[in-house]
């Protein structure tokens, strides 16, 4: 589970932002909206956190952030060297010459992990990660470099075995010594790893709800799987009696370079078709036909599924758009409650939809945040519960009225009429 996520210096977020997903002392909803983790510092974890903000507030730039930090841990020892392509804070001199920086603070196991780095686009200049199998933490290894010697001193804790001076060496300055040392086979090193590789999903442009569809697919070719999603979608009121995956011809076309012709093959594809039966009658739809919320239920379908059941964190950015709102409601509390969400999965999303701010048990104050950009460019990360609003208070209009900032500020031709 996701405990916390820190960032600095990377695209809108130049000073350092926090996520945090440990629940506050507030006992609301506690046992649906939260769960224990048997940590002392952090002694139960929200299961749920939304976030708000205007358009181009940074909220993308912060889930991106965690891309990118996913990204690196899974792609760094094995891809071409080379200078690394992200963004700075580019507008002001200072944060563009510094490094960016990410740490994550995660659960695996009952075992805390706290692992971060700082970059530049040429190097990696920090990276550590500590380990709390007690009260107190190991600190596995620390690497930084050192201008003066030009190149990276390594410091390892006696909680890290394995070949760790084979590992440091095989190292290179712009790859993750996290990355290489799982690369080369350290066990130890392995659960960390996998956290950034297995248990965490993240659905947003950069990757589409879209590309889900080969794996729903998958689950509808297995009994078991299909009655799973056919219920999925039965209890969010659609009126999906079954689905059939039927293996179909697909034309495409291509553009022959050689001879400037327009060239046709056709292909097999899986495809499905829904069968909707209402009491006047039944019908069979193929994916096209159906409404764009469908759609995107039937994408969602697998995927939640997968990761209610093994307990994974889902970040989606601005994927409920074309949901009806109460659809979005159904999904959120498919993590609160304790007999979907059977493996403490957590749901991490932002949206603009307020509705959900009011909907009554959907949220606590401490899982909901807003992100505001300065007048200098630059995003700002906050929760609700520094503004300590009632619990009946109205949300939603509280928001949209600007009481706790995050809005558009309109002038000129946007001005609303006097």
């Amino acid at each position: 589970m996701l405990i916390e996520f820190r960032v600095k210096n990377f695209r809108s977020l130049r000073d350092e932002q926090v996520l945090s997903l440990v629940a506050s002392k507030d006992k609301t909803w506690v046992d649906t909206h939260t769960s224990a983790t048997g940590l002392t510092a952090a002694p139960r974890l929200l299961k749920s956190a939304v976030i708000y903000g205007a358009n181009a507030s940074g909220k993308s730039n912060l889930i991106k952030a965690l891309q990118y930090m996913q990204a690196g841990v899974q792609l760094s020892a094995t891809l071409q060297p080379g200078p690394a392509v992200y963004m700075q804070f580019a507008l002001d001199a200072e944060s563009g010459s510094q490094p960016s920086e990410f740490e994550v603070t995660f659960l695996v196991d009952g075992v805390r992990y706290q692992y971060g780095f700082a970059m530049t686009p040429q190097r990696i200049v920090r990276e550590y990660l500590l380990v709390y199998k007690a009260f107190k933490p190991q600190r596995w290894f620390d690497r930084h470099f050192d201008e003066a010697a030009g190149k990276d001193v390594y410091t390892f804790g006696p909680g890290l075995k394995g070949p760790k001076n084979v590992w440091e060496h095989a190292t290179r300055s712009d790859a993750l010594f996290l990355s290489t040392a799982v690369q080369l086979n350290s066990e130890a090193l392995r659960p960390a790893f996998n956290w950034f590789t297995k248990q965490l999903v993240i659905l947003n442009e950069r990757t589409p709800l879209s590309l889900t569809h080969q794996f729903t697919m998958q689950m509808l070719k297995q009994d078991e799987g299909r009655k799973r999603i056919c219920d999925f979608l039965a209890a969010a009121d659609i009126s999906i009696a079954d689905i059939e995956v039927r293996t179909t011809p697909v034309s495409r076309f291509n553009l022959n370079l050689a001879t400037g012709q327009t060239e046709k093959r056709t292909e097999e594809e899986d495809q499905p078709f829904f069968s909707h039966v209402t009491d006047t009658g039944k019908a069979t739809f193929n994916f096209a036909d159906e409404s764009g919320g469908t759609q995107t239920m039937f994408f969602l379908s697998g995927p939640v599924l997968d990761i209610l059941s093994k307990g994974l964190t889902l970040v989606v950015d601005e994927l409920f758009a074309n949901m009806h709102t109460h659809l979005v409601q159904a999904l959120i509390r498919l993590f609160h409650r304790p007999d979907s969400n059977t493996g403490n999965a957590q749901l991490i999303f932002s949206t603009h939809d307020t509705s959900l701010l009011d909907a009554y048990g959907l949220f606590r104050r401490d899982q909901i945040w807003f992100m505001e950009k300065k007048v200098d460019q630059s995003s700002t990360l906050y929760s609700l519960s520094d503004y300590s609003p009632r619990k009946n208070e109205a949300r939603g209009r509280g928001y949209l009225q600007g009481r706790y900032g995050a809005v558009p500020i309109l002038s000129g031709l946007f001005e609303a009429p006097h």
